[in-house]
């Protein structure tokens, strides 16, 4: 017979032997869990470097209520990781925390109350704040979401299907049910690879969730710090991983659309891509090169654009 418990913290990790100490260390010293059932799964998602064994060295000297468990999945990509953490999971509830997101002190205990409070809740995201290693130019803000930084406020908050806009996995929690009610096994997207920067597999997912009935909220006492270094600042970094967000959004923007009125909202979405794409090259032709944030933006609308051309060329639509 399968053990239930409460709540699984899930780590989807990727070489992460740097910096999965700190956050089983912060893990080890959650507050008021005494009377929750729950557990720590580290899912490795085909490291090369020594990620089992920072992880093995923590289970042999762990004195804890609540277990560490080890499981590998080698499949590259996001999304298999989190499939596996779902199949591996016993909690009723199934925290996600990326290896660079260090959670406040109380986060296991207010994501647990809040599913409980919650009940038709099938996702809820967390407060995240950036731990910039270098600081980021002053107009940052407009794209510092698409690095799952969330800072939207001090109260809970739905998340309208009408408004199209979802939390990030990071710091996500997902009700174990919604997940298995909703989810197809095989999704279109996969996570960001060496090569291929196309992501939103975890809005792939939640739009899933959502398209069933289940609510996505976001949960602002759910707060998490997210460690950002220098390297994701840098234009070689952010134009790709934008670029990756535009092109996968047809398929995202798409789930929550029935078939027969797909062809009328291409056209309505191709031409506001047109739309942003004109008017931001108007207000800021002389910027687009030299400003960071202003190309990002512009790459976003440009490969939102060709997105449909692009994931039908490259196969995706068939998944």
């Amino acid at each position: 017979m399968t053990e239930n418990l409460d709540f699984t913290v899930a780590i989807p990790t990727y070489n992460g032997e740097s910096r999965l100490p700190e956050l089983l260390e912060r893990l080890q010293n959650q507050l008021h869990t005494e009377n929750l059932s729950w557990e720590i799964l580290v899912v490795d998602n085909n490291s090369t470097d020594n990620t089992a064994k920072v992880v093995q060295a923590y289970q042999q000297n762990w004195q804890r209520p609540y277990s560490l468990k080890y499981c590998f999945e080698g499949r590259q990509g996001a999304a298999y990781a989190r499939k596996m953490a779902v199949a591996e999971a016993k909690g009723k509830f199934i925290g996600f925390l990326d290896d660079d997101n260090y959670p406040i002190s109380n986060w296991v205990s207010a994501a647990y109350a809040f599913g409980e409070k919650y009940p038709k809740a099938g996702a809820y995201g967390s407060q995240i704040h950036p731990d910039w290693e270098v600081e980021p130019p002053e107009n940052f803000q407009r794209i510092a979401p698409f690095l799952a930084i969330t800072e939207r406020g001090n109260l809970p908050l739905l998340y309208e299907p009408a408004k199209k806009l979802l939390p990030p996995s990071a710091g996500l929690v997902v009700r174990k049910q919604a997940w298995l009610e909703s989810v197809p096994d095989k999704s279109m997207f996969n996570g960001r690879l060496k090569g291929n920067m196309i992501g939103s597999e975890d809005l792939e997912l939640l739009s899933y969730i959502q398209k069933s009935g289940w609510q996505v909220w976001y949960n602002p006492e759910m707060e998490v710090y997210h460690k950002i270094p220098g390297f994701r600042l840098q234009k070689d970094y952010l134009i790709p991983f934008i670029r990756g967000i535009g092109l996968s959004r047809y398929g995202t923007r798409m789930i929550n659309i029935k078939q027969v009125y797909r062809p009328i909202a291409l056209l309505s979405y191709m031409i506001n891509d047109l739309r942003k794409i004109a008017f931001h090259f108007l207000k800021y032709r002389t910027k687009i090169k030299q400003d960071l944030v202003v190309a990002c933006e512009m790459e976003l609308y440009l490969s939102s654009f060709i997105s449909p051309f692009y994931l039908w060329k490259n196969g995706y639509l068939k998944k």
